[in-house]
């Protein structure tokens, strides 16, 4: 309840200031699609259409990729934690499932510290990612193996 995040509708995290609303930003395509940063999970190729909407009652996004080949689903939330010593706790879940046949997508995440002006490390582990810039640090934590690629890191996985 200190910040949010915009998903588009090719399941795109194109904004997001984390820890408040009016801090710097850490995606920020919807500004700048090539430096701004993004968090990407989408079908591989161009066959599909998409269907977004919050289940009743809920900020809890679902938004459904269709396609002859099959469905697939990301449930994007932001779970509300209580305050820590440390500060408030910000996490976005995003949860990504087949619901029908099989799809191939990809996931591209790729921060852009501070509207892209400031330069991060990406360490990669069996667990996911750490991106750290001088002021904040960022994980991504997944089961599906990831590689780095120039800052951000990339991931192809099949769902059925």
């Amino acid at each position: 309840m200190r910040t949010t995040a915009l998903v588009g509708m090719n399941g795109s995290i194109d904004w997001f200031c984390v820890p408040d609303f009016d801090s710097p930003s850490v995606f920020a395509a919807i500004l700048d699609e090539k430096k701004g940063g993004q968090f990407q999970i989408a079908p591989i190729g161009d066959d599909w259409n998409t269907k977004q909407y919050y289940l009743p009652e809920t900020n809890v996004l679902v938004t459904r990729f269709l396609s002859d080949e099959g469905v697939a689903e990301i449930v994007d939330y932001m779970p509300v934690a209580g305050r820590t010593e440390e500060g408030a706790s910000h996490v976005i879940v995003r949860r990504v499932t087949g619901v029908r046949g099989e799809l191939k997508l990809k996931m591209h995440c790729a921060p852009a510290f501070s509207y892209a002006r400031d330069a991060h490390e990406t360490d990669v582990s069996e667990y996911g990612t750490i991106f750290k810039s001088n002021d904040l640090s960022l994980g991504l934590f997944t089961n599906i193996p990831v590689t780095e690629d120039d800052g951000a890191v990339v991931a192809e996985f099949s769902l059925r």
